[in-house]
């Protein structure tokens, strides 16, 4: 079978961890085209990836016969435009997540995603590709832990970053933190619980760094959730962790209860000297997702190989959005925000 030809938009430090996966190490396809306005990016992807044609205007891309499909890891904010661009000229479509911004926008997204049954569409939830969660997913199935009655979820950038996305978040718009970070472990709730969030409260402070209370944007915050069941949900996310890169899961049910990286190790090397009893920790996300991220574009391009559309929908990209909304409305107006039915 001829391999799937891809083309990228957005070289970041996420849309070059894609770009050498698609170049490198998911079979089945090809990375023939890139699209960034910088002049930088474009060169790298030609000289490191081989890529063939490059492009400052992602409609010219989208436009290309020689491309099957589009990776979109461009920001958030031009999500939705650039999905529907690549469905109405024909392309199978990866998205990083959000799927957008505002719900208006995502609902009109999932119409035209809808309106073109025969495209492959997939948001990025790598999580749900990593192999320890989905071997907790296995567990949690197969009634190993009863009935789910409460998660808690950590997601902490390092400290080494919150400089860069100082500058960064006065220059652009992430979403937020629970849009931006909190959103990857809403997901994980409603895969795991099999249900949607009902009710959020969510607070937080800017303390190592208050000069991001002057562009609305937050260092730590914390959001406690309710599930349409009762069920509960606790979610910690910051961007000033000093030991590295921490991502943790806990899930409680009524006949047990089970943790992904209750430390966030790097590897199983447990080293001895005099400082102690040392284990090394993550550092950063394409480290510690390195594998899932590969398992993830496997899967989309499989997908088109095997006409059929994956696990993670745009439903699921709409439900996450409206909780991350939810909990960044709460923290704004200091109140409990009920989501309501649709």
């Amino acid at each position: 079978m001829e391999k799937i030809k891809v083309g990228i938009v957005g070289l970041g430090r996420l849309g070059k961890v894609h770009a050498k996966n698609l170049a490198e190490n998911v079979q089945g396809c090809e990375l023939v085209a890139a699209c960034s306005f910088v002049q930088e990016e474009l060169a790298y992807a030609v000289a490191e990836l081989g890529v063939k044609e490059t492009y400052n205007e992602y409609e010219k891309m989208v436009e290309s016969p020689s491309i099957d499909a589009v990776f979109i890891v461009s920001p958030s904010g031009f999500h939705c435009e650039q999905i529907k661009l690549a469905m109405e000229n024909g392309k199978h479509v990866f998205s990083e997540k959000p799927i957008g911004l505002g719900i208006d926008e995502i609902k009109e997204t999932q119409s035209v995603i809808q309106s073109y049954p025969d495209q492959v569409f997939m948001l990025g939830f790598m999580r749900r590709y990593d192999d320890s969660y989905q071997y907790a997913k296995q567990l949690v199935d197969n009634g190993e832990l009863g009935e789910l009655t409460l998660m808690r979820c950590y997601s902490i950038d390092p400290s080494s970053g919150m400089e860069s996305f100082v500058k960064f978040a006065g220059a652009s718009d992430s979403g937020g933190l629970f849009m931006d970070m909190s959103i990857h472990d809403i997901d994980l709730v409603r895969w795991f619980m099999k249900k949607e969030v009902r009710r959020v409260w969510a607070i937080g402070k800017n303390a190592a760094y208050p000069e991001l209370d002057e562009v609305g944007e937050l260092e730590t915050g914390a959001a406690m959730m309710q599930l349409e069941n009762q069920a509960m949900a606790i979610l910690i996310a910051g961007r000033n962790c000093h030991h590295g890169y921490h991502v943790e899961t806990e899930l409680i049910g009524t006949k047990g209860m089970l943790r992904v990286a209750a430390v966030p190790e790097k590897n199983l090397v447990t080293v001895m000297n005099e400082q102690g009893v040392v284990r090394a920790c993550s550092q950063d996300f394409p480290e510690r997702f390195r594998e899932a991220f590969v398992s993830e574009a496997k899967e989309f391009i499989d997908c088109i190989k095997e006409k059929r559309q994956p696990e993670v929908s745009a439903y699921d990209g709409l439900q996450s959005t409206k909780v991350a909304l939810a909990c960044k409305k709460s923290f704004e107006t200091n109140e409990l925000v009920t989501l309501e039915d649709e």
